[in-house]
């Protein structure tokens, strides 16, 4: 583990694995470094790949107030450490901040954007993750990831067991950075044209097909808004992709020229 700082001071905490390009690996809600280090031991042969907790999460450090500028600043201290240019996939919410970061300007090389959670245009998300963190307000860690997870289309007796992970409801209030991400250039959780458009790289947009409806729509809407992206939906696979069936896909697209 390596760690950088970020520029409020925070402390981030981030993993290099293999040889290549630099390839940044974005985390989604309740996912530190780790979540995705299977992804990346699948990609390492082709990519010197960066894990990172993202703030408030794992080893790294958090600082009042949040912002979803320090996360981009987080990032960019990332980029920094590892020589100032890279790849960036994001999934989930991770997608969401890899989109913002990306239409910032930093100097990344292309972008995969997996599965961001934008809701539809026409309905206001804001009002579910207010039951979220009313529930964190109360202490109700456990019942605030039960919720979150329903809330993605996950199962119920899925949502009830995965919420009961040891340590997972201890990174509940994270879930808060999570709602801003998506709420950024919109703040209902829909579809942020202005900032997609503003990601000026070539793009891929991946969905899987057995995934809730409403996060293969949005890869469908923002792959239309988007400068220069593709979109490859992966069959039959849902929210979280087998590494050995994901890497694949991710490695052809970043290696073409």
């Amino acid at each position: 583990m390596d760690t950088v700082t970020s520029a409020d001071g925070t402390s981030i905490a981030y993993d290099r694995l293999g040889s290549g390009e630099p390839l940044i690996l974005v985390g989604g809600a309740l996912c530190d470094r780790h979540a995705l280090r299977p992804l990346a031991d699948e990609l390492a042969s082709h990519f010197d790949v960066v894990t990172y907790d993202r703030r408030g999460r794992g080893d790294s450090g958090d600082t009042t107030p949040y912002a979803v500028q320090r996360e981009v600043e987080d990032i960019d201290a990332v980029l920094t450490a590892v020589g100032g240019t890279a790849a960036i996939y994001g999934h989930s919410s991770g997608a969401g901040l890899a989109a913002i970061a990306a239409g910032t300007g930093l100097p990344f090389t292309k972008v995969v954007l997996h599965e961001p959670p934008y809701g539809p245009d026409d309905a206001d998300s804001s009002e579910d993750g207010e039951r979220v963190l009313e529930l964190i307000r109360a202490g109700e860690n456990q019942e605030a990831v039960e919720l979150f997870l329903l809330m993605t289309g996950m199962p119920k007796p899925e949502a009830l067991q995965i919420a009961a992970t040891p340590g997972l409801a201890d990174v509940a209030p994270t879930l808060a950075y999570d709602f801003a991400v998506m709420d950024e250039g919109t703040g209902t959780g829909g579809t942020p044209v202005d900032l997609l458009r503003a990601i000026k790289l070539d793009t891929l947009v991946l969905a899987g097909t057995a995934s809730a409806p409403f996060m293969v729509d949005a890869a469908h809407r923002i792959v239309t808004i988007l400068p220069a992206a593709e979109l490859i939906e992966l069959a039959d696979q849902h929210h979280v992709v087998p590494p050995e069936l994901l890497a694949p896909v991710v490695t052809d697209f970043l290696s073409r020229r």
